[in-house]
């Protein structure tokens, strides 16, 4: 894996583009399911496109989308009332940098094909004491030798899930090709998602713990662990056939959606790779979108935090067998449980401030597979590479350019267990089909 070129920036970089007419001057509430610690990053989306359109239409576009979206041009502040993460609407813009690098898209493809440090060059870095005080929306369009151009987006958590980025993200590939108004109007309120007054947490959420408990706890911390370490990065590409052929392996009994097949698969595969204590309890946090599942459904144009963490639990003795009925049946059990009442409950729960998200002991997955991102087209065609700009110990399923029915499995690991998830993830084929099988290799 070769290293980027440096980005080459000309003039006065980075310039704020603000929306193009007036716009709401208020703060902004935000959910408790926005406002919690662990959506306190951004989503940083990586694009390489065949053609470039101008950095000046791509300005115009985004500076017209920002009057529909305007809350992306604000800044996050913490309520003087409350203490709780709210958008200060002032309309003091988002950040987008231009730059020029001296490479080809064939060229990244080739010697880049995987996230690495060099591609944080190409997201400019905004300096700003602490995570809140960077915009909620940075973007950074680099031009390549060829014609070409590598977009990448990193938009606050806090305001979008990943539907409601890639919401976004269409509504400005739509401004930038036509002057209609946009298909979907945005729904800026988050007042649907109150807590009920008093808070009613009517059921169990073992994906939670407290931050009081945690400081007792003698439990090995799996998180800790692999955060203390070097991370080498994987991504494994899992084709139709291949994905059918897993389903396979719970057919007749079970059926399954290739989410479920492909969530069980990578959590006995990671269990595995870790060589963890037979007797330990793991989880698996995957999201599950809750717009329809509220009662009433979140309205269309939600572009929030609609999204709750299921939880699967096990113990690792359980997930090593080498079958993955017993895991593919827990996150069927997992996602059956998000209902109205279940979402209503883990917002109450939240209004606790000492609950977080429990990673310590578990893998969590969150699917980009399905959000659309492989179908932006800025005027010169769809991606030829879409994904993250980053690789995380959190498991990413991403989509696969020119291969709508194929995932792409991305998590960083230490190299020595990088190696044996790779081993255990192609377990399922025999030597054969192992050697035939280029995604997998």
């Amino acid at each position: 894996m070769q290293e980027l070129p440096d980005c080459l920036y000309e003039g006065n970089q980075p310039a704020l583009i603000t929306p193009s007419s007036p716009t709401p001057n208020h703060s902004l509430y935000l959910s408790n399911l926005d406002d919690h610690h662990f959506l306190r990053f951004s989503i940083k989306y990586l694009y390489l496109f065949q053609k470039s359109p101008s950095s000046q239409t791509l300005k115009d576009s985004l500076s017209r989308v920002l009057v529909d979206y305007y809350p992306l041009a604000g800044r996050i502040k913490v309520s003087d009332v409350s203490a709780k993460l709210e958008v200060d609407c002032n309309g003091e813009g988002a950040v987008f940098a231009e730059a020029f690098m001296d490479i080809t898209c064939q060229e990244f493809l080739e010697h880049s094909p995987k996230p690495n440090k060099s591609w944080r060059k190409l997201l400019f870095k905004v300096q700003a004491p602490s995570f809140l005080e960077i915009p909620p929306l940075v973007i950074q369009v680099t031009h390549l030798r060829c014609g070409g151009m590598i977009l990448c987006t990193a938009i606050n958590h806090c305001l979008c899930d990943g539907i409601g980025t890639s919401q976004f993200l269409h509504a400005w590939a739509h401004a930038n090709n036509t002057n209609a108004s946009l298909l979907v109007q945005p729904f800026h309120s988050r007042h649907m998602l109150d807590p009920r007054d008093p808070p009613r947490v009517t059921h169990s959420h073992p994906g939670f713990t407290r931050t009081t408990v945690e400081k007792t706890s003698t439990n090995f911390n799996i998180c800790k662990y692999l955060q203390s370490q070097p991370l080498a990065p994987t991504t494994l590409t899992f084709t139709p056939s291949l994905i059918l052929r897993l389903k396979k392996t719970c057919a007749p009994s079970l059926k399954c959606t290739t989410f479920e097949a492909l969530a069980a698969h990578t959590w006995c595969s990671w269990a595995r790779s870790l060589d963890l204590p037979l007797t330990m309890q793991v989880k698996l946090l995957f999201s599950v979108n809750m717009r329809k599942k509220l009662s009433p459904e979140l309205p269309q144009g939600y572009y929030g935090n609609g999204f709750v963490l299921a939880c699967a639990e096990s113990k690792v003795q359980d997930l090593v067998s080498g079958n993955i009925y017993h895991a593919v049946k827990l996150v069927q059990d997992a996602k059956a449980r998000i209902t109205d009442g279940y979402v209503r409950s883990t917002i109450d729960l939240l209004e606790d401030k000492t609950v977080k998200t429990d990673v310590s002991c578990s893998l969590v997955i969150s699917q980009w597979a399905k959000l659309g991102l492989e179908e932006l087209d800025f005027g010169g065609g769809k991606p030829m590479y879409t994904g993250s700009l980053t690789s995380d110990i959190y498991c990413l399923f991403l989509p696969v350019a020119g291969n709508l029915d194929a995932i792409k499995v991305q998590v960083s690991l230490p190299e020595d267990v990088v190696k044996r998830l790779e081993y255990y993830m192609v377990k399922f084929l025999d030597g054969k089909d192992k050697e035939e099988d280029h995604s997998l290799a």
